[in-house]
């Protein structure tokens, strides 16, 4: 298969040719890096956040948008399909990189992480990536200078005029689209840290509403991660049974039953404080390929309606 980062970059040109259309300022900084804006500066769009989630993936999801309703509510939803999660989801997708350079901070995802590829799920999946370009999607609330671009850099061992570095708000709708397509993300590497082969999850979907956007960052992840918890949906179709899947659904309705903000709060914003379980899905079906078929975890609308205010 091509590099993740060269698919990524094909994705990244199409952001540029099209950023009027898709509400995105692409911003040079002084060593040719290239800054593009999906929702800090500019609120974000539905299609910025869909895009920017085809970027995170390098390409190798469907992700698209469908009506659907949450407590009586039409809301919009998120779907994603892939056919190759190890890659896509957990060696692309996934947010790995927490960034803290100078007074920065963001969670970066996207292929740029596979030319590190020092996180554990990349021993796992068997993976490295080797490109000329180093594409890397940023979850904060400012956009990036110089020093953050030279560091990606220096990590991914490519020239800054090659680093991309797409950038959106938690408390933005690129921020919430893109949160919402991360359902299937979140099963597969779930599973993966139960002790699951990664490369033995054949295909997945996921859908989750968008949650609306919220007026701090604080607010916004703790939303979006209710959509997820409390809403995310997913299907996997997998090649080996397993005595772990039931694990994989999110614990959050049983920890908490409330919206997260509550939870988060009380644990003063430190995620370690916060059961690990929670991050998930709230339920899954997973296809063992010519075996059973096992449902885990349900919806709960009536939680999904006191976060979004419905």
């Amino acid at each position: 298969m091509e590099s993740l980062n060269r698919m990524a970059t094909e994705l990244v040109d199409e952001a540029i040719d099209f950023a009027d259309e898709l509400t995105i300022a692409v911003h040079a900084l002084e060593g040719d890096a290239a800054v593009l804006d999906f929702g800090v500066d500019v609120p974000g769009a539905v299609e910025a956040g869909l895009l920017a989630t085809e970027i995170q993936t390098a390409g190798l999801a469907t992700v698209q948008t469908k009506l659907s309703s949450v407590a009586g509510a039409p809301l919009t939803h998120v779907e994603l399909s892939t056919d190759h999660p190890a890659l896509g989801l957990l060696c692309s997708q996934k947010g790995g990189w927490e960034l803290s350079v100078g007074g920065f901070e963001g969670l970066g995802s996207g292929p740029a992480r596979a030319l590190v590829a020092e996180e554990e799920i990349y021993s796992r999946v068997g993976y490295h990536d080797a490109a000329d370009f180093a594409v890397l999607t940023i979850e904060a609330d400012e956009l990036p200078e110089q020093d953050v671009a030279g560091h990606v850099a220096e990590r991914t061992g490519v020239p800054e005029t090659a680093v991309f570095l797409p950038v959106y708000a938690t408390a933005s709708v690129t921020g919430s689209v893109v949160a919402a397509a991360r359902a299937a993300e979140l099963a597969a590497f779930r599973l993966s840290e139960l002790g699951y082969d990664p490369v033995s999850i054949l295909s997945a979907t996921g859908s989750a509403p968008v949650a609306p956007v919220a007026d701090s960052e604080e607010a916004a992840m703790a939303r979006t991660t209710d959509a997820l918890a409390y809403g995310g949906q997913v299907h996997l179709t997998v090649e080996e049974e397993f005595d772990r899947f039931d694990e994989v659904v999110s614990v959050a309705a049983e920890e908490y039953g409330t919206p997260l903000v509550e939870a988060f709060d009380d644990a003063d914003w430190d995620f370690s404080e916060v059961p690990v379980e929670v991050f998930a899905p709230a339920q899954v079906t997973v296809d063992v390929l010519g075996g059973e078929t096992h449902v885990f975890g349900d919806t709960h609308e009536d939680v999904l309606a006191e976060s979004f205010g419905l």
